[in-house]
C-alpha cells in the first residue's frame, strides 16, 4: 500500500505526463502495463478499459509486433535503456512510424521500480528516408543500365557503390568492391603506388581529374583503364561524393606502344643501314637522297646540297663525311652567311702575321684546318664576288693563299656546299659566278621540304619528343591526336628546323605524360610567312620560271640545244637550262614528238 502522500506524488506525477504533448507510459518491473498518459489514448482511440484488459500489444502494427516485443523483452532482461521503431495505430486506422525509448527508473538500492517509455512520431521521417532510399535505387538502376564502369566514393576516396558493369568486369562481388584493400586486387602492381599517389592528390584538390592505369579483368588479364573523377557537390559547394567513371583503353594504348616499337626499329634499321643517326624518316623521297649519299659519299667528289630553310642539309653533309674515306679526319663547318664580308678572306684561307691591322700572328684558316677531312660552305650563295674567285682557284688548284701572304698551300680538302636559294637566278643577276656553280655543282643533291615528306611527320615527332624529353627529365607517352592532325595540315615552312623548334617548346612546357601543342603557335608561324614577301614571290616565280620553260620545250620540240632548241629561245647557256629542268622537275621527253 502506497502511504497518502506517495499516492499524492503519483497522482501529481500522471497529471503532468497527462499534460506531455507526446505519448508516454509506464510499466512495472516485469514489462506489465500500469497506465498511459492521454496523450496515447487520444492518439489511438482506445478507452482506458480497452488499454487495461488489451494492453498496447493491439496497437501496433502486427508486422512489426513481434520485432517490438522481443526487443522489450531483451530490454527487461538487460535491464538497460533502448529503443526501437514500429508502426502505431491512429484513431482513424492509419498506422504511423514512432521511435519508441524506454528507460528504466531505479530506487534507493538501485533496483528497477519502473519503466518509462516515450514514443516519438517519425512517419515523416520515414517517408523522406524511403524517397531517398527510392531515389538511390533509380539511380542504381541507371547506372547498372550504363556499359560503363562506374563507382561511387565518399569524400576520403573510399567506394560506397559499384554499378554492375564495374562487378561484370572485375567479376567481383558489390561487398568486394566497397572493402578497403579493393584496389590492391584490382589494379596491376607495377603502378599501384603511382597510382594512389595520383589519386590521393586529385582528390585532395576537389577539382575533376583523371589518370591511367591497369586493371584486372574478372579473366586475369590486366588491361589499361581511363579513369575520369568528377566531383559531387552539396548546396554549400561543399565535395559530398566522388564519381569515378572507367574506359577500358588497352587496345589504343597497345596500338600507340606498337607504333613506338615500330618506329624504334625503323630508326635503328636506317642507322644500321645508312648510319645516318641523326637523319629521320622512312618516305621514299627521304631514301632516295639517302641511296645519293651513299653512292656519292665514297668519292671525293664536290657536292653541293640544294633544299629550303630547315631541310638538314648540313645533316646530309655529315652524313656524307661520315660515310667517306675521309670519316676518321675532321669536318669543319662554315655558314658564308653569318660572317662579315671583310672577315670571310682570313676566316676561309687564314693570314699571316702583320697582313692587317690586329694580326699579331699567323692564323690558319678554316682549309688548312680541314685538310684531310671534309669543308662543309653552308649558304654558299652569300659568299661575295672575290672569295667566289678565290674559292674556284682552291676547287681547281687545290691550293690556297693566306691573307697577306705570297706562298701558294696544297691543301686536301673535300669540299661540301649548300644553300637554299637559287643559284641559276643569281648567276642571271650577275651575283654568282657560272663557272663556279659549275665546280660546285659535280653532284647535285636536293633534300626535300618537310611539305614533301609528310609521311615522316610522325616518326620525327616520336623521335624529338624522346629526344628533349630525355634532355628535360621527362617521359612522354605520346603526341596526342588532335596535334598530329594539326601538324599533318601545317605547311611548315621552316621545314624539319620549325618541327624541332615546336616540339622542344611543347616538351618545356608539358606536365603530363602526353605532348600537346597549342595551335596558336603554328598559327603565328602561318601569320609570319603570309607576311613575308620572299615566300610568296619565291613560289610566283618558281612557277613561273617552270611555265616559261615547259613552253619553250615544248615549242622545240623537246630539244635543249642548238638553233631550234630551248636554250636560244630563252636566252640562257644550254647547261643552266638543263639544271633548273631537273631542279624543277621538268620531264623534257614529254615534249618530244616522234618522227615518222
Amino acid at each position: 500500500m502506497l502511504s497518502v502522500d506517495s499516492q499524492k506524488s503519483e497522482d501529481n506525477l500522471r497529471q503532468v505526463i497527462d499534460t506531455l504533448p507526446t505519448l508516454v507510459w509506464c510499466t512495472r518491473p516485469d514489462g506489465s502495463t500500469e497506465f498511459l498518459n492521454k496523450r496515447w489514448h487520444d492518439y489511438t482511440g482506445c478507452s482506458p478499459e480497452e488499454s487495461r484488459v488489451h494492453g498496447w500489444q493491439p496497437t501496433v502494427h502486427p508486422d512489426d509486433l513481434p520485432r517490438v516485443v522481443a526487443k522489450g523483452q531483451e530490454l527487461l532482461a538487460s535491464g538497460q535503456p533502448g529503443e526501437v521503431e514500429g508502426r502505431v495505430r491512429r484513431h482513424d486506422g492509419v498506422f504511423r512510424w514512432f521511435l519508441m525509448r524506454v528507460e528504466p527508473l531505479r530506487d534507493e538500492t538501485g533496483k528497477i521500480a519502473r519503466w518509462y517509455g516515450v514514443q516519438t512520431d517519425i512517419d515523416d521521417l520515414k517517408q523522406i528516408e524511403e524517397k531517398l532510399r527510392e531515389e538511390d535505387r533509380e539511380l542504381r538502376r541507371i547506372t547498372d543500365a550504363i556499359p560503363q564502369t562506374i563507382v561511387v566514393l565518399d569524400t576520403s576516396g573510399v567506394p560506397i557503390y559499384a554499378n554492375q558493369a564495374m562487378l561484370d568486369y572485375t567479376g567481383l562481388s558489390a561487398g568486394d568492391v566497397l572493402t578497403s584493400g579493393f584496389r590492391e586486387r584490382f589494379s596491376h602492381p607495377d603502378g599501384l603506388e603511382k597510382l594512389k599517389e595520383q589519386r590521393a592528390a586529385g582528390l585532395s584538390r576537389g577539382l575533376p581529374f583523371e589518370l591511367e592505369h591497369r586493371a584486372r579483368r574478372k579473366d586475369g588479364e590486366y588491361r589499361w583503364s581511363l579513369v575520369r573523377f568528377n566531383p559531387f557537390r552539396d548546396e554549400m559547394g561543399s565535395v559530398v561524393r566522388w564519381y569515378a567513371t572507367g574506359t577500358d583503353i588497352d587496345d589504343r594504348v597497345k596500338a600507340e606502344e606498337r607504333t613506338r616499337n615500330e618506329n624504334q626499329a625503323l630508326r635503328e634499321q636506317i642507322e644500321r643501314d645508312s648510319m645516318f643517326e641523326d637523319i629521320v624518316g622512312s618516305s621514299e623521297v627521304l631514301r632516295k637522297v639517302l641511296r645519293q649519299v651513299m653512292k656519292v659519299a665514297p668519292s671525293d667528289s664536290t657536292v653541293l646540297i640544294l633544299g629550303e630553310t630547315g631541310t638538314g642539309k648540313e645533316l646530309i653533309a655529315r652524313a656524307i663525311h661520315k660515310r667517306s674515306k675521309r670519316a676518321s679526319r675532321g669536318f669543319i663547318g662554315v655558314n658564308c652567311a653569318a660572317i662579315p664580308p671583310s672577315l670571310i678572306a682570313s676566316e676561309l684561307f687564314g693570314y699571316e702575321k702583320g697582313a692587317f691591322t690586329g694580326a699579331t700572328q699567323r692564323r690558319l684558316g678554316r682549309f688548312e684546318s680541314a685538310s684531310g677531312g671534309t669543308l662543309f660552305l653552308d649558304e654558299v650563295g652569300d659568299l661575295p664576288l672575290d672569295i667566289q674567285i678565290a674559292l674556284l682557284r682552291v676547287l681547281q688548284e687545290r691550293e690556297i693563299q693566306r691573307v697577306g701572304g705570297n706562298t701558294a698551300i696544297a691543301v686536301d680538302v673535300r669540299v661540301l656546299a649548300a644553300t637554299h636559294r637559287d643559284l641559276d637566278v643569281l648567276v642571271a643577276e650577275g651575283k654568282f659566278r657560272e663557272d663556279l656553280l659549275y665546280r660546285l655543282n659535280v653532284v647535285p643533291i636536293v633534300v626535300p621540304s618537310l611539305r614533301e615528306r609528310a609521311d615522316d611527320l610522325p616518326l620525327l615527332v616520336e623521335y624529338f619528343i624522346t629526344r628533349f624529353g630525355k634532355k628535360a627529365g621527362k617521359r612522354f607517352r605520346a603526341i596526342d591526336d588532335k596535334t598530329l592532325k594539326l601538324f599533318q595540315g601545317y605547311a611548315w615552312p621552316g621545314n624539319v628546323r620549325e618541327l624541332q623548334n615546336v616540339i622542344e617548346r611543347a616538351v618545356i612546357l608539358s606536365d603530363g605524360d602526353s605532348c600537346p601543342v597549342d595551335e596558336t603557335w603554328l598559327k603565328l608561324s602561318t601569320s609570319r610567312r603570309i607576311a613575308d614577301p620572299a615566300f610568296a614571290l619565291n613560289d610566283v616565280l618558281h612557277k613561273q620560271e617552270k611555265e616559261m620553260i615547259e613552253a619553250a620545250l615544248a615549242e622545240s620540240n623537246g630539244r635543249i640545244s642548238g638553233p631550234t632548241g630551248a636554250a636560244l629561245k630563252l636566252g640562257m647557256p644550254t647547261r643552266t637550262l638543263d639544271s633548273k629542268i631537273k631542279r624543277l622537275g621538268i620531264n623534257k621527253y614529254q615534249f618530244k614528238i616522234p618522227q615518222h
